[in-house]
Order: structure tokens, then sequence, then C-alpha cells
């Protein structure tokens, strides 16, 4: 099994509301480390993120296949796993990619679970791509922080959840745009996340960073800060890699 977690994976940008295709992320080499294991006419199954939008989902597929093959990534099967196509999940075995889709991710975590994903991938051999919240579902321990005033100020919200168990790692994707967010009154990063990093280690990634885990060694591309015990410090910037 290979795995690439990124910030964003790319594909799509809205104009004037409309969500529309373009190529994938190429930055630090994500887009080449892709093709590095991509098999030609792969058989790709998405993993939704938002289960139950339909009217999202649709426009992200539509969007990827188009953006694919803007990008020289060949298929012959290419198919969304949400609430609708629930069965889909039963040819895991069949494809050779498994894209973990971008969301909410207590509510993807909470779908992954209804359709038994960790144990059906337990065996898995092809490709895993992560974007975003698929990314983040693919620690053991995921960190579930709130994406709205309402899980910030909810003292009941769950901010850490089982995943998928690909990684030790936690990932915060879309850093550069997290900075001066607030929720509830509480500033995301300084209030929120550096106190929820107390005795955990994250690492958050700009888009275009990514982390590939292969055969057990995991890379991490591209700028990334570590944020542990509420300090943060770059590990890693554009152009550059180490091994985590």
């Amino acid at each position: 099994m290979k795995v690439i977690l990124t910030s964003s994976l790319g594909g799509s940008m809205k104009v004037d509301g409309r969500r529309i295709p373009i190529p994938l992320m190429g930055e630090n080499g994500q887009l080449d480390q892709i093709e590095v294991f991509w098999r030609e006419n792969s058989r790709i199954l998405l993993i939704s993120g938002t289960p139950d939008d339909y009217t999202r989902n649709d426009a992200i597929i539509n969007c990827l296949k188009e953006s694919f093959r803007m990008s020289g990534l060949e298929f012959s099967f290419f198919e969304m796993c949400d609430a609708r196509t629930e069965g889909l999940v039963e040819r895991l075995s069949e494809m050779d990619v498994i894209l973990l889709g971008g969301g909410h991710v207590p509510t993807q975590n909470a779908f992954m679970k209804r359709i038994g994903l960790k144990e059906r991938l337990r065996n898995y051999e092809g490709l895993i791509i992560g974007g975003s919240a698929g990314s983040m579902n693919c620690a053991e321990l995921v960190y579930a922080g709130p994406e709205s005033e309402e899980e910030a100020v909810d003292p009941n919200y769950q901010r850490w959840i089982s995943g998928l168990g690909m990684t030790q790692v936690n990932i915060l994707p879309h850093f550069q745009r997290l900075k001066g967010v607030v929720l509830g009154g509480l500033r995301l990063i300084e209030d929120i996340t550096y106190a929820d990093s107390i005795g955990h280690g994250m690492i958050a990634l700009n888009d275009g960073s990514y982390i590939v885990v292969d055969d057990g060694a995991e890379t991490l591309y591209g700028e990334a800060y570590s944020i542990k015990d509420g300090c943060r410090k770059q590990i890693c910037r554009n152009g550059e890699s180490i091994a985590l």
C-alpha cells in the first residue's frame, strides 16, 4: 500500500459560484509523486467527505474526472462512494486507487466507520490518496478540530476520534488559510489548536504540501509546521523534503 496525504488535491475551482475543473496540484512534486505510483487506466473509487450532500458530490466527481484527464492520469473506472452508493465499497479490492475526499472530518469519519473502510483496507495493495479531511482521517487518532462556531463552543464536541490507522501523524491542512480565523470568539490557531496540541503533536500543511507513506517510511514535502504543546515551528520549506 502506498499513501499520499495532501492538504489539497486540487482539481477544481469556483468561478461565479460554479465549480470548474483544473489540473491537480503540482507544487513540490505532488502530481509527480502520484504519477510514480499510477497504474495505466486505473480503477478509482472516491470516498466522499460529505456523503449526504449529493449536489456537492456530483459537482466534485464530475470535476475530478476531467481534472485527472487534464493531469495525464488515465482511468477506466471512476465513481464516488457516498450515501447513495455505499455498495460500491464491496468492490474496493478491484480498485487501483482509493481517493479520500475533503469535507467535514467527523461526518466523513462516521461514514468510513459505517462502511467498514478501515477493515476493508487492511489488505489493500493499491494507492490511497487523501485530500484535506480525507488525509486527517488517515491517522490512528484523528484530530477533528472545530470547523464551525457551534463546534468551537460546544463542551461536548469530540475533538479526538479513531481513524484509519495509516499514520500516527495528525495533519492540519490548509494552514495558510487558517491564520486569523475566529470561531465562537476564539482564534482558531492560537486559542483552539494550540490548546488542543498539549500532549499531542500535529503537522500543519499549506496547500501544495503533502506526506508520502511508503512501506512504513514517511516523507514530508513542502512548507509545513510542527505544532505541539502550544508551540509552533517550521520544519520544512517549499522545494524541500524531510523524513518524519
